[in-house]
Formats: structure tokens, sequence, C-alpha cells
């Protein structure tokens, strides 16, 4: 199992090294047969008036699913605590799902994990907005609607983007938490304008994603 460590305004001292690799190894002890790399973000809030202020964000790459979860609090060591049995249990939940299959004899059309491309960008320079504070890069595998909603699940987000496999298109699906249920959101030739010519808007797919982080 490949482990990565990274953080942001915080050293990773050996001791802090040696913890988090001690917790995510019993993270993951019984799901090793699963998990081809774990990457592990530590942070710390520069900004006084966000609390808690320390953050251990931990996704797992296992046999082309992304399982990922994320706890802050006012001590690094108990984040760290906090997220290691919070992926346990999504490990858990996920070969669970996955034995369920199994036993019910479905077929299930994996979806093989893609290498990720190390250079992503070439020699081009991104240039982004000043509030744009993290960007991230995935390989997006085609995928069904169903399968979206199942790595929607596993991610600890809001929402998920996904290239739908039907129609080629980036779709996205999202959590409905003022109904309840999920919702999906699809691209359409009409440039944003409704068949009147004003511009749709949905307020409750905004509600659902606005407040997730990328």
């Amino acid at each position: 199992m490949k482990l990565v460590i990274q953080g942001k305004n915080i050293e990773i001292t050996d001791s802090i090294h040696e913890y988090v690799n001690q917790k995510i190894e019993k993270a993951v002890s019984h799901f090793q047969q699963l998990t081809t790399e774990v990457d592990v973000h530590l942070s710390v809030a520069r900004n006084p008036r966000i609390n808690p202020k320390q953050t251990a964000e931990v996704t797992i790459y296992a046999n082309g699913t992304v399982i990922r979860a994320q706890e802050s609090s006012e001590n690094l060591y108990a984040s760290i605590d906090l997220v290691a049995d919070k992926i346990a249990r999504q490990l858990r939940k996920y070969k669970e799902k996955r034995q369920s299959k199994v036993s019910k004899a479905k077929t299930v059309e994996m979806i093989e994990s893609q290498p990720v491309e190390q250079d992503l960008i070439g020699d081009r320079q991104p240039e982004l907005p000043s509030e744009v504070v993290r960007t991230k890069y995935f390989a997006m595998s085609p995928m069904t609607v169903e399968e979206a909603l199942e790595q929607l699940q596993f991610i600890d987000h809001d929402f998920y983007m996904f290239s739908n496999a039907a129609t080629g298109e980036i779709n996205v699906i999202y959590k409905r938490y003022h109904h309840g249920g999920y919702g999906l959101i699809q691209p359409r030739p009409t440039n944003g304008h409704s068949s009147n010519g004003k511009v749709a808007h949905n307020t409750d797919e905004v509600a659902g994603i606005e407040s997730a982080e990328v």
C-alpha cells in the first residue's frame, strides 16, 4: 500500500508521519487487498476566524473507487483519529456493498482504474481567480448514474462530477437537502436559457451544492 502524506501551513515532522502511518495502517488493515494508494492531506487554517482549525483529509484509491473522508478539530492528532475512524467505516461499507453484489450473483460491470497522467497541464501555466484556493485533477472514467451515486456515497462530499457513459457528457449528481434524495445536473444546448428566452435558474440545485468543497 502506497501512503502519501502532504501538509499545508504545517511541517510534517517524523512524529506526525509516524502517527498518521500507524492510524491509517490500522484503519485499512482489514482492507489492504482492496487498497492501492492512500493520500493524506493535513492542513492548519491561518485565519483566526476559522474554527476548528486543524484538518485531516484521507483519500483512498480502491480498485477504481475513490473513498474520501475529512475531519477537523482544535487538535491535529484528534483530527487524525477522527478521520481514521471515519475512513475505516467507509471502507467497511464499501466492502459490504461489494460482497452483497457477489452474493446476489449480479453481473457488475467494473470500471477499470485509469492511470492518472503525471503531467496534466503540460507547459501551460494555469490562470485562476484569486478566490480559488485549491485545484484538483483526477481521471474521469465513464460511468452510469447508479455508479456515480455509489461514488458520491463514498467521498464525503455534497456532489460528484462524472462522465456519463450513456451520453458522453459531464454530469453532476448531488444531495438534495431541502427535499431529500439526490438530483442530477445535465448540460442543455440552450446556453442557459429556457424555452421562453429567460435565464433558467434552479435554486434547489444551487443550494444543494454551493456549500461543498471540491
